[in-house]
């Protein structure tokens, strides 16, 4: 069984008010994720502020 398998198995088996508490975890996780990217980008821009400067010229 596949990970992605055990997780459907697991969450079908669940109560509806439980199965809306995983898909507010996922979206928060997935929120994070994008922040943390984010932030990463933003660091890049900052790091190479002068090169980019450059090539905009």
């Amino acid at each position: 069984m596949t990970l992605a398998e055990k997780l459907l198995q697991d969450f079908q088996g669940l109560p509806e008010e439980k199965k809306q508490q995983v898909i507010d975890f996922v979206e928060f996780l997935k929120s994070k994720q994008q922040q943390e990217l984010e932030a990463m980008m933003d660091d890049i821009i900052d790091i190479n502020k002068e090169a980019l400067m450059e090539l905009a010229k």
